[in-house]
């Protein structure tokens, strides 16, 4: 757990990248792992994620994201899409894979499919889109720490246009919503952001016990 604690304290949000460094392919494939192996509400992982690598199309993207150089600079562009307009669908798809992981017959999840289906399906579409846009969060926060482990950089952004996002990657044709973007990568020497201290709340400030 120090190294964990110190590897947060070495991580923050990079402000420009080596555009020269590439994550390795065994790194990136660790970093996938991690963002797979996320928890996320009742398991079913409601988004998709898409890992632009194609500079032509981040190039299009950058100014749809306040032409922010980590866009094209960054070795990847990860961005966390959640999955918009659920249903039953989804939940089936969900238990289907649960069933056949655990070798478990289908019908000896049936109630938990229903409990699911009564809690999600009754919200209203708004609701859902939010509800499932949350969710990619939680997937961001294991690639930030998975990748601090393996000292590479991510910044996680919420600075662009989604509409246009989605317009440009045909995500909307998908069902799908960009709700978040990581740029992954390495550290630029000039970046003088990394010899920041790190600003945070005292543990006073932060925590309260009951």
């Amino acid at each position: 757990m120090s190294k964990f604690i110190e590897n947060q304290n070495w991580r923050y949000a990079t402000k420009k990248f080596d555009a020269t460094k590439k994550v390795s392919k065994t790194d990136l494939e660790t970093l996938k792992e991690a963002i797979r192996l996320s928890s996320s509400s009742y398991g079913l992982q409601l988004y998709k994620v898409i890992i632009v690598e194609n500079p032509e199309i981040r190039a299009e993207l950058q100014p749809a994201a306040w032409g922010q150089s980590q866009i094209v600079d960054a070795s990847h562009l990860i961005i966390f899409a959640n999955q918009t307009n659920i249903g039953e669908t989804e939940i089936d798809s969900y238990l289907e894979n649960v069933s056949k992981t655990r070798n478990m017959p289908i019908d000896a999840l049936s109630g938990y499919g229903d409990f699911m289906k009564g809690k999600i399906n009754t919200l209203p579409e708004e609701a859902k889109n939010i509800w499932t846009a949350k969710q990619t969060y939680l997937a961001l926060g294991n690639l930030l720490n998975a990748a601090a482990e393996l000292k590479i950089d991510v910044t996680p952004m919420e600075g662009f246009d989604p509409t246009q996002f989605n317009q440009i990657l045909g995500l909307d044709k998908l069902n799908l919503n960009a709700a978040v973007v990581a740029a992954v990568g390495y550290r630029h020497d000039e970046d003088a952001t990394q010899h920041y201290k790190k600003v945070r709340k005292s543990n006073d400030d932060l925590f309260i016990t009951i």
